[in-house]
């Protein structure tokens, strides 16, 4: 998958790796979803697009997908 593209609300496992990325230190299940939508809506490379809105369905599968990315990199590191 090439990093230079732009991605948007249902590339779910490429936005929860990007914030892993970004936002080491914030365990998901303490982000609300107001908040989430704006931490993806400034990744860099996101790009909303038309037809594909965000709803919570989306925002509760980018939080679950980022704490399981946040877990592998755990036990990586364990």
């Amino acid at each position: 998958m090439g990093l230079s593209r732009t991605f948007g609300w249902l590339e779910v496992d490429r936005i929860a790796e990007a914030l892993a990325d970004a936002h080491p230190g914030i365990d998901p299940l303490t982000v609300r979803f107001v908040e989430l939508r704006n931490l993806v809506r400034s990744l860099p490379g996101f790009a909303e697009e038309p037809g594909h809105p965000v709803n919570e369905k989306i925002l509760e599968a980018i939080q679950s997908s980022w704490r399981g990315e946040r877990l592998d990199r755990e036990d990586d590191e364990g």
